[in-house]
């Protein structure tokens, strides 16, 4: 186990520094000049070169790039051109609401997703089984926003039932805080259910064919323990599996969302970062993106261990 462990930490460290790479490349070489932004329209070339100099933007490519790779190994993801802020400091500042949504996100997506699938599994061919396949294929069709703002209009502009808009956090009150991410949660649940649910269902479906379930119902075994017992048991593997690619995706779904729904997170930063052309803090957010995307990775690969004791290493 722990040599896995080692391997495998050691595998992410190309993978960070190749992401790394890319994104820094992608903010250098992309239309627009964040010394620009500063300085302003009616601002002399002579001003701008002075704010290109002070940060730095006049040196070449490679010695950016090593300045900011180096600053990233210290633990310190650079300065926010436009906040005059650690990026570091402003990512912790926005985790909570974005860490708040991609939670209750996946709570509620396993609870609807996983048993949605044993069931749909259980009566394969029937109507539910049906209207499982035809739920997957609309939350697959429909955009995030699209259906972000479907629910605004019925929950909260006709029913009045949920706020339109903001966060509050969970130290105000635990009522206030879930209140103001049920819409969003709910947004981004709908093509995640669609995803897990569906694997769900092949995988538990292809179980019970086998012959130990034949076997177990020989022994007079009810069908719920048959079902949860060995169905759902032996197909654990590739619906961990897509759990994680699910947490793996929450991170492109909550920057739409948060915008949606105007949370001030990690998403709406990323937004407002993009916009402004501030490349540190571009930077440092897609870097902890990956960090996160990297170790839900590898948690999935440490479940097989559990799930299969099979499986060697």
């Amino acid at each position: 186990m722990l040599s896995f462990l080692l391997r495998r930490i050691v595998a992410t460290i190309p993978v960070l520094v190749v992401v790394a790479l890319i994104v820094f490349l992608m903010t250098r070489l992309a239309p627009g000049d964040p010394a620009a932004n500063i300085v302003g329209d009616n601002a002399s070339a002579e001003n701008l070169q002075k704010v290109r100099e002070t940060l730095g933007l006049n040196d070449a490519l490679p010695t950016q790039f090593a300045r900011w790779s180096w600053k990233v190994v210290q633990g310190n993801l650079g300065e926010s051109f436009f906040m005059k802020k650690p990026v570091t400091e402003l990512i912790g500042q926005r985790i909570e609401p974005t860490v708040s949504l991609a939670g209750v996100t996946l709570v509620l997506t396993i609870l609807i997703a996983v048993p949605l699938g044993v069931i749909a599994a259980w009566r394969h061919g029937g109507w539910l089984d049906r209207g499982l396949m035809g739920f997957s294929a609309l939350g697959f069709s429909i955009p995030a926003f699209v259906i972000g703002y479907v629910l605004i209009w019925i929950f909260a502009l006709k029913l009045q039932w949920l706020p339109v808009q903001g966060y509050n956090r969970i130290g105000d009150g635990v009522g206030p805080w879930l209140r103001n991410l049920i819409l969003p949660a709910i947004t981004l649940s709908i093509i995640y259910v669609a995803l897990i649910a569906r694997v769900t269902r092949a995988a538990v479906a292809e179980a019970m064919t086998e012959d130990y379930v034949r076997t177990a119902r020989a022994k007079g075994i009810s069908e719920a323990r048959v079902l949860i017992k060995h169905g759902l048991a032996n197909a654990a593997v590739p619906i961990v599996t897509v759990i994680g690619i699910g947490i793996a995706l929450l991170i492109g779904g909550v920057v739409v969302t948060e915008s949606v729904f105007a949370i001030p997170g990690l998403g709406q930063l990323t937004v407002d970062a993009v916009l402004s052309r501030d490349f540190p803090l571009i930077q440092g957010i897609t870097l902890f993106f990956s960090v996160i995307y990297v170790a839900v990775n590898l948690l999935v690969d440490i479940s097989y261990l559990v799930f299969d004791p099979r499986i060697r290493y």
